[in-house]
């Protein structure tokens, strides 16, 4: 088995996509689907368990080493990474996008009530949505969808992983405890 998860974390460490559990089993074809699951699952609590600077992450339908959160200002420094940044529009053309796939622009602009052509274009260049095909009515419009790099880049192992509107607004108060209990009068400068 310690062989078996060297294998799995050369392949890991080498590897710029995330890997499919199905493109391991290709490359390791004389191993059981149970022995290379094993195997990630002993990886994952070692890397985990033991005070190192990277996890095995399970994200975009695959397996891939990432950096934990707390480095990433040394990594910034070391490969002069500027952190990809999206504006509020481009965000909630996202969110719309990844909730509502496959979507039309037209249903999009429908949503947001403005055009998002530009935003649409932008989210293709970065690679976070990708265009689907086109719908079989006349005009045949553009379907989009999202991509690998849109899990990879929010860190989720599959679309189902999105959070439900009922964990959003969870989240949203554990954000902002105060903000509801808080009267109008009161300011922060006192």
């Amino acid at each position: 088995m310690a062989e078996l998860r060297a294998i799995i974390e050369s392949l890991l460490f080498v590897s710029e996509v995330p890997l499919s559990l199905v493109k391991i089993k290709a490359i390791l074809s004389m191993h059981t689907h149970g022995e290379i699951i094993q195997a990630l699952e002993e990886l994952r609590q070692e890397y985990a368990d033991h005070g190192h600077g990277f996890f095995l992450a399970e994200v975009a339908q695959g397996y891939q080493f990432r950096t934990k959160p707390e480095y990433g200002d040394w990594i910034r420094k070391l490969k002069k990474i500027i952190p990809t940044r999206l504006s509020q529009a481009s965000l909630e053309t996202l969110a719309i996008v990844a909730y509502r796939q496959p979507i039309l622009r037209s249903e999009i602009e429908s949503i947001r009530g403005v055009d998002v052509g530009g935003i649409l274009r932008l989210l293709l260049e970065k690679n976070l949505i990708k265009i689907l095909g086109r719908k079989n009515v006349p005009g045949r419009p553009i379907i989009y969808g999202t991509t690998h790099k849109f899990l990879e880049f929010f860190n989720l192992k599959d679309i189902a992983s999105l959070p439900t509107l009922e964990e959003m607004e969870e989240l949203i108060e554990q954000a902002s405890p105060g903000e509801k209990q808080r009267k109008p009068h009161e300011s922060d400068a006192g």
